[in-house]
């Protein structure tokens, strides 16, 4: 097919997610444990993706030059042939999106392997492909954990490979591509760190650090995690706090939904314990009260946590929770605050919270994660930019967002 026919159905795909939101978004809910509000947004997060792959027939077209005489020089971009996902739990939706539609409408093959603890949302999203035209076969799902991946790491049909998960499997999964000489991508854990001055509007920052944190639960790859505060800022403080405990479980709009399995929930409950051991305070307890374990409601509970640490050492500054947990660590320094970021192991995202342009522009050129925000907690480009690159800041003053 040529690549406008391959767009069109892409197209026809995108009508259909959008007339079956409300369903897509209900199987979400019941199988990731997202508030109906988070996965409605997973949907049209990933069919923002979907829209950018109708445009590509006018976005990858090659190049020529005639370069002398009697020489003409030409790119072109083909096909790969058969590509392969592997994709978390977090985003049933979108994550599959960043790859399945540009794959598709360039001409390739796909081969999805969802997560295991997600497997209902994509098993939708294959009748609604069907539904929009999509030759059978060029779109396939295998379904499993780790005896699923490896045949399709290795077989030599399978000419590139993304991946997103945890930092340990993202290096297996890449060191085996490269040993057999195979394109891969790999992406692997975060530790967002958010830095606050003390110009920054109080309400503002609060709010928009409770939203990055307590979000989706914590699951997402974007998530604040460790708040570094330069200076005693007893106001910010108490604001996250109050805002925070004002959540509720529930998968209703403004609440807070589970963790996905009880090896995360396990996880997060040891890391909160080893916290407290080593002597940090803990601001905000989601283990207790009407976050406390129900057998009857199901499912693995716990609320927004925050502990302020005393060491900067401490555990849980230091690993990818992947929970509703926000470390506090007060700093005595700029410096200090870069230092602490500069020197975690992960790196999704860092922000600055300031009403000081050149307060931001200090911290952004000094930030070592690659994806930059000011006074926004979670900033995630948009489509047309490379997720994780050194790209730009996205930055918000009075209520608008920009690309600086």
């Amino acid at each position: 097919m040529t690549i406008k026919a391959r767009a069109a159905i892409m197209m026809k795909f995108y009508g259909l997610v959008r007339d079956n939101a409300q369903e897509l978004a209900e199987i979400i809910v019941h199988e990731n444990g997202k508030n109906i509000t988070e996965a409605l947004a997973d949907l049209a997060k990933g069919n923002e993706t979907v829209e950018y792959a109708c445009s590509l027939p006018q976005l990858v077209q090659g190049k020529i030059l005639r370069v002398s005489s009697e020489a003409v020089c030409q790119d072109r971009r083909d096909a790969l042939g058969i590509v392969t996902s592997i994709v978390p739990f977090n985003f049933p939706f979108m994550v599959p999106m960043w790859t399945v539609p540009m794959a598709l409408v360039l001409g390739n093959c796909m081969i999805l392997k969802p997560s295991e603890k997600v497997p209902l949302t994509m098993t939708k999203v294959v009748d609604l492909f069907e539904k929009a035209g999509l030759p059978e076969g060029v779109f396939q799902m295998i379904q499993g954990k780790e005896e699923a991946v490896s045949p399709l790491l290795e077989h030599p049909s399978v000419k590139a490979v993304t991946f997103v998960g945890s930092s340990p499997v993202a290096k297996l999964v890449a060191d085996k591509c490269h040993s057999l000489n195979k394109r891969v991508i790999a992406l692997g854990g975060a530790k967002n760190h958010l830095v606050v001055l003390d110009d920054c509007d109080i309400e503002q920052t609060a709010s928009d650090i409770v939203v990055s944190f307590a979000g989706c639960a914590g699951q997402r790859c974007m998530a604040a995690s460790v708040l570094l505060l330069v200076g005693d800022q007893p106001a910010v403080l108490e604001s996250v706090v109050k805002k925070a405990k004002a959540i509720v479980p529930g998968c209703d709009p403004g609440q807070c939904g589970p963790v996905i399995d009880k090896i995360s929930y396990d996880k997060i409950l040891m890391i909160l314990a080893e916290a407290e051991s080593n002597g940090a305070e803990i601001l905000l307890d989601g283990r207790k009260d009407m976050w406390a374990m129900d057998e009857k409601r199901g499912g693995y509970w716990i609320g927004p946590t925050i502990i302020h640490h005393k060491s900067s050492s401490d555990h849980a500054l230091q690993k990818e929770i992947f929970g509703p947990v926000l470390s506090v660590y007060t700093c005595k320094s700029w410096e200090e605050a870069i230092a602490i970021e500069n020197s975690n192991a992960f790196g999704n995202a860092a922000c600055i919270y300031t009403n000081n342009g050149g307060n931001a522009e200090w911290f952004t050129n000094r930030f070592r994660s690659g994806m930059l925000g000011v006074n926004i907690g979670i900033p995630v480009p948009r489509e047309p930019f490379s997720f994780g690159g050194l790209y730009g800041t996205l930055s918000k003053y009075g209520g608008k967002s920009q690309i600086i």
